[in-house]
């Protein structure tokens, strides 16, 4: 017998078409790319979604993208971290060669 149930990817890809007008309605090219690329992300993370073994689609495509934003704004965070610590670096060592002269 075949499956009762759909693979999360065919899932996906239904709950991704039932946004089209959504996606149509956005005002500019810009967001309708931004909205292309979360989808993408919900793709990407198709197998964790489909191992979540949830029967409302939306909530794994929402946590890929969460996900995604988190992982970002660590990055971001983590860069940010690393130039205010070369400057504080920086500013040390020009107050230590201003004394030094």
């Amino acid at each position: 017998m075949g499956k009762t149930v759909p693979s999360f990817r065919i899932a996906l890809e239904f709950e991704v078409a039932r946004w089209r007008g959504f996606r149509k309605a956005l005002e500019s090219d810009k967001e309708r790319e931004a909205f292309d690329e979360l989808m993408d992300i919900c793709r990407n993370n198709a197998m964790a979604g489909g191992s979540a073994c949830n029967p409302i689609v939306f909530e794994p495509m929402v946590m890929s993208i969460m996900l995604a934003h988190q992982s970002s704004l660590r990055e971001l965070g983590d860069g940010l971290h690393e130039v205010f610590w070369r400057k504080i670096c920086i500013d040390e060592a020009m107050t230590v060669s201003a004394e030094g002269s």
